[in-house]
């Protein structure tokens, strides 16, 4: 991997100094170097997506992004749960989480689909959800319980029926 090398990444809206080897996983610097935890390692070759953070906006597998690749501002869960009290309230009321190693990773990719336009057609929602979330995986809650949460966060916010981000 080589030695160190000082670099500027945006986390949560602040520029941070890091010195990192060239090769480091971006979930390693922010667990290991910025004392960021909420964000877990699970399976470590970007399957799971308990490690999900957003890039620029999108949704990313932090474990197989490394620091070098990273282009614009990285937000964790740390960031997102104190902007989303209505997602984290909806996850707690419908039940979806049980051992809570996935949720970080569950509601950072809930998150970014909020700020999506949703189908116009309420029956096609569902199916949306599943879609856009299946790129993390729960062992424990069947997904029903997030569907729900997710879907119930949407209509909080006017999205059922295609609201616009």
């Amino acid at each position: 991997m080589g030695g160190t090398k000082p670099r500027q990444v945006t986390v949560n809206g602040a520029m941070r100094e890091i010195a990192v080897a060239p090769g480091t996983p971006l979930l390693d610097v922010l667990r290991d170097t910025l004392g960021l935890t909420g964000t877990k390692e699970a399976c470590g070759r970007g399957e799971c997506g308990a490690c999900t953070v957003l890039i620029d906006g999108r949704p990313v597998m932090s474990c197989i992004s490394l620091i070098e690749d990273v282009r614009g501002p990285v937000t964790t869960i740390e960031a997102i749960a104190g902007d989303h009290a209505d997602l984290r309230e909806a996850f707690a009321d419908c039940g979806a989480f049980q051992c809570g190693f996935c949720t970080s990773g569950q509601i950072v990719r809930a998150a970014a689909l909020l700020r999506e336009p949703w189908p116009a057609n309420a029956a096609d929602v569902e199916a949306f959800i599943h879609t856009a979330m299946s790129g993390n995986i729960c062992r424990c809650t069947g997904y029903t319980g997030i569907v729900d949460a997710v879907m119930r966060t949407g209509a909080g916010r006017g999205k059922l029926g295609g609201g616009a981000p």
